[in-house]
């Protein structure tokens, strides 16, 4: 078993990147730019795209195009902001709330199901603690 800090730390790293890969493959819809880019609107409401590019680690000419690609599809609008109607801000629409929700069940749906059928109850009980320690580690280095 891994326990120095250095050795978990990667393989954390490389377990949650083969989940992550995992269960993006479970569905052929949307492109992870843009999945990734509605599951933040979803959470946090409507953003600017220099808000949605820092929240993605990416450019802002790259969130830009992510952006017109989704608001091509009608899954995002642009408005102003209802603090400052000089900012425009980009809002998740009926359709992409609609996309984004059920690509997020697909996913959570075939996840559920391999925990149930692979895990026993003790070791879901361990799995139950990781989102809190993640959740730690998170706040940690978002400092």
């Amino acid at each position: 078993m891994t326990t120095t800090p250095d050795d978990l730390a990667e393989a954390l790293r490389e377990s949650i990147g083969r989940i992550v890969r995992a269960t993006r493959a479970l569905t052929d819809g949307l492109p992870q730019a843009q999945s990734a880019s509605l599951g933040l609107l979803d959470r946090q409401g409507p953003q600017t795209i220099a808000e949605l590019a820092r929240a993605r680690g990416v450019k802002h000419q790259g969130q830009s195009r992510t952006v017109a690609e989704l608001e091509e599809r009608g899954f995002v609008e642009r408005g102003a902001s209802d603090g400052d109607r000089r900012v425009s801000v980009i809002r998740l629409t009926d359709s992409g709330r609609t996309v984004m929700l059920r690509e997020r069940s697909a996913r959570a749906g075939a996840f559920a199901s391999v925990i149930g059928s692979e895990l026993s109850e003790a070791e879901r009980a361990a799995l139950a603690r990781v989102p809190e320690l993640f959740d730690r580690i998170a706040a940690r280095l978002e400092r």
